[in-house]
């Protein structure tokens, strides 16, 4: 049963990583936010490139070079630089976004990304927080924000990968739930308040 657990938590761990949420999200958030197919391009575009493709070919990129010791990046201060490398990748599509014009909810849930991003490499420095359980709340945060209250159901989703963490030894249970009361909150009001200012 234990070995059950454990490839089950892998599987979830691997599947549901950060990066994903962000492309399936996005994509979702071109689709339904914008009628330009311009917009609904570039939304896609600065996803897939921005914040799929260029966080994962970083993170193997690292791997290879025996910069991150293992797949879950379980030493903390090995995350600091491929994070802020990440920041970078989030600021140039904040740009491209803006430039596009696309809709003000993309904008401020992209914004989060380098935000959220500043303050993990702060709290890593003391403390693990996982990654895994922001990656997912964030979403989560910005799905609710759209749709109300019913887009909570995903919350399942959330609690299986911190499952999967815990699982793993990756994360203590307080790791995780603070990296996912952390990124909803967070990405929430900042999503509220810029549309709100900016809108």
């Amino acid at each position: 049963m234990q070995k059950f657990k454990n490839n089950l938590a892998r599987i979830v761990s691997t599947l549901f990583v950060p990066p994903s949420f962000t492309l399936i999200i996005f994509v979702l958030f071109a689709i339904i936010l914008e009628n330009d197919p311009l917009k609904k391009m570039a939304t896609i575009f600065v996803a897939l490139v921005f914040g799929f493709i260029a966080p994962i070919i970083l993170f193997l990129h690292y791997r290879k070079k025996g910069l991150i010791v293992d797949i879950d990046a379980s030493v903390k201060e090995e995350r600091t630089v491929p994070m802020l490398i990440s920041v970078l990748f989030f600021v140039v599509g904040f740009i491209i976004l803006i430039i596009f014009n696309v809709n003000i909810i993309s904008i401020a849930f992209w914004f989060c990304y380098i935000s959220n991003t500043l303050i993990t490499v702060l709290i890593n420095r003391s403390w693990k927080i996982s990654a895994h359980t922001m990656g997912a709340a964030g979403p989560l945060a910005a799905v609710t924000y759209l749709f109300g209250p019913a887009a909570l159901l995903f919350t399942l989703i959330v609690i299986l990968i911190g499952w999967s963490r815990v699982q793993l030894k990756c994360h203590t249970l307080g790791q995780v739930l603070g990296g996912g009361i952390f990124a909803f909150a967070s990405t929430y009001v900042q999503i509220y308040l810029i549309v709100k200012i900016f809108g």
